[in-house]
């Protein structure tokens, strides 16, 4: 008998281990003990919105040169571009349109970041805080901005700009300069007509959405005499103010001939403070009247166009491939990285 307990041995552990396996399969499976990637979607699963600081790429921080108090302010990319969109598009928007709008507000300041002439800023600042480089808000300007709106605003932002976390726009491998603007004529601009060289990514294409925003039209009332001190000219009698002699592929004014002087389209919204090039004029006994059509210099990406787009059912990508001509979108650690190597 005794050549037979082996077997029986060898039997009842069999037996154990069948009983023990259902629990090794179970109770180890815990989300927080799960590791690697089935353990990344289990973690993102458990919170939407992640901090913007969070970066998986090179760590690099922006330093911005604030206009109200002349100091230096250094944070995270990541924070830096959710303070731009912030400032920059109505919180209203599409998710998809702030998306587009982080894209090209993070494309912004890489490309600043790589280029070799700095901004002679104080205290080494690569941008200010103004329309000069983008418009930059910290949290507590937001919060105050913002208003009763502020957590479900800032959440749906830092949605946008986490989820297209890395993300640039580039042409022939490197970065572009991600123009936008709020409110179109109906066209945006070529780069030239703006900016006098041509840029292959900022043509004119047709934004109909535009045609539906607040901002869409205006209108300003001069004296003549401000009229002629502003643009320095001298108008001639009678009701005549100036002809246009040429017109931009956006459908906005090129060149107006007054009198003999020829200033463009730019000039004079610049002189003026109008909201686009696109514009007639009507003189009235002694006031010149002028109505504007879309607000912005109307190069690259259309925000208003952009949301109409977003609200039709449009991805992020849609919106930026559409507005920006050619382009891709890469990630970013390969050009962070080169930043990184320079300092």
């Amino acid at each position: 008998m005794t050549k037979f307990k082996p077997i029986i041995v060898l039997g009842a552990l069999l037996i154990f281990i069948t009983l023990l396996i259902p629990s090794l399969l179970v109770l180890p499976f815990k989300e927080d003990q799960v590791t690697g990637k089935l353990g990344e979607r289990l973690k993102q699963k458990e919170s939407k919105v992640q901090p913007a600081e969070i970066s998986d790429g090179p760590a690099l921080e922006v330093a911005v040169f604030r206009m109200k108090t002349k100091q230096v302010e250094s944070l995270p990319l990541e924070d830096y571009v959710v303070g731009v969109v912030a400032s920059e598009m109505p919180r209203q928007f599409e998710k998809e349109a702030l998306k587009a709008q982080a894209l090209a507000a993070r494309t912004y300041i890489v490309n600043q970041m790589m280029k070799e002439n700095k901004s002679g800023l104080p205290g080494g600042a690569l941008v200010t805080d103004t329309v000069e480089h983008q418009v930059y808000m910290d949290q507590d300007e937001i919060r105050k901005t913002f208003g009763a709106d502020y957590k479900w605003a800032i959440d749906k932002i830092k949605e946008a700009v986490n989820e297209t976390r890395g993300q640039i726009i580039v042409y022939n491998n490197s970065p572009i300069d991600a123009s936008f603007f709020s409110t179109s004529n109906g066209y945006t601009e070529n780069s030239e007509a703006i900016w006098l060289h041509a840029v292959p990514y900022l043509q004119s294409v047709e934004s109909p959405w535009d045609l539906k925003s607040p901002k869409f039209s205006d209108q300003k009332v001069f004296t003549i005499a401000e009229f002629e001190n502003r643009l320095g000219v001298k108008l001639k009698s009678g009701n005549t103010i100036g002809t246009i002699t040429e017109r931009t592929t956006g459908k906005r004014v090129g060149k107006v001939d007054i009198n003999g002087k020829v200033l463009t389209g730019k000039d004079i919204r610049e002189k003026l403070g109008l909201k686009s090039t696109d514009f007639t004029w009507i003189r009235k006994g002694d006031k010149i009247v002028i109505d504007t059509k879309g607000y912005g210099h109307g190069v690259g990406m259309s925000q208003y166009g952009a949301n109409g787009m977003a609200a039709e059912g449009k991805s992020y990508k849609d919106i930026i491939f559409y507005y920006y001509k050619g382009v891709e979108i890469a990630n970013s650690d390969n050009y962070l990285t080169k930043v990184l190597a320079k300092k």
